[in-house]
């Protein structure tokens, strides 16, 4: 992988980590297109790079995050992170095996895409408005939520945790936040986990490739995550809707095009 494939795969993980449209699914096809799919560093490098867009949550929510006397904000934080945790690691290998089937990663784009529809009409009058509001156990249903994500690659983390927030009775913007927060101890577990396993990758040059995939992740993240909630607050999820739904279709068409999608 040189640097502008890096570039790539940054731009496109600091864009949808914290979109509903699967960051995942994203740069598994990216780099299948440019040809460095099957790549152990590159699988290891689109894990990793998640640690920059992780900062741009904890460096534009840093109040909430330093801020020692409200306790229950992170205990709350780990009883939802739980449950990802926990399945993550059972379900490592069917997650490897689906990650390199791009009928599997368009499928589920389509039917998150078919969901994100019709979300705002499903849930329409939400009681929780902030995190504050919350109770542990409905930061524990949440977690659940993430554990659909993390069993169907391609689904979005961020998609799934908004998804179980509203049906919570979060409001739209309450719902987008909690899941930012989570995003952070899920991330940075995913990140450590596959970094131990692939610590055998981290060359001299490989590394200022992480290091700069990953200064790249948290300038755009930091746009991305402001830019989202100010949509968010006046469009709703519709247009999320139907872009995955346009990109299921285009993974589809290319596949059975036999367009060369080098994944496995």
């Amino acid at each position: 992988m040189n640097y502008i494939q890096a570039l790539i795969l940054a731009i496109i993980e600091g864009l949808t980590e914290f979109l509903p449209v699967s960051s995942t699914g994203h740069m598994v096809i990216a780099s299948s297109f440019m040809g460095i799919g099957t790549d152990e560093f590159v699988k290891l490098f689109e894990v990793a790079i998640q640690l920059g867009a992780i900062l741009a949550v904890v460096v534009l929510y840093w109040k909430k995050f330093f801020d020692f006397s409200k306790w229950q904000f992170y205990v709350k934080l780990i009883i939802a992170v739980i449950p990802a945790l926990f399945f993550g690691f059972l379900l490592n290998d069917f997650i490897d095996n689906t990650l390199g089937n791009p009928i599997f990663i368009a499928v589920v784009l389509l039917l998150g895409g078919i969901v994100l529809l019709f979300i705002d009409r499903f849930f329409q009058k939400p009681t929780i408005h902030n995190e504050q509001e919350m109770s542990n156990l409905t930061a524990f249903k949440i977690g659940c939520f993430q554990v659909l994500a993390v069993a169907f690659p391609g689904l979005s983390r961020s998609a799934a945790t908004i998804i179980g927030g509203m049906q919570q009775k979060l409001s739209r913007n309450a719902a987008a936040e909690f899941s930012f927060f989570l995003a952070v101890p899920t991330m940075c577990a995913a990140t450590g986990y596959k970094m131990l396993k692939g610590y055998h990758l981290l060359n001299a040059d490989n590394i200022k490739l992480l290091l700069f995939g990953n200064a790249v992740a948290f300038i755009v993240a930091i746009i991305a995550i402001r830019s989202f909630i100010t949509f968010l607050s006046k469009h709703g999820f519709r247009v999320f809707g139907w872009y995955r739904i346009a990109l299921g279709i285009v993974i589809l068409a290319l596949y059975f095009a036999n367009v060369p999608m080098t994944i496995n």
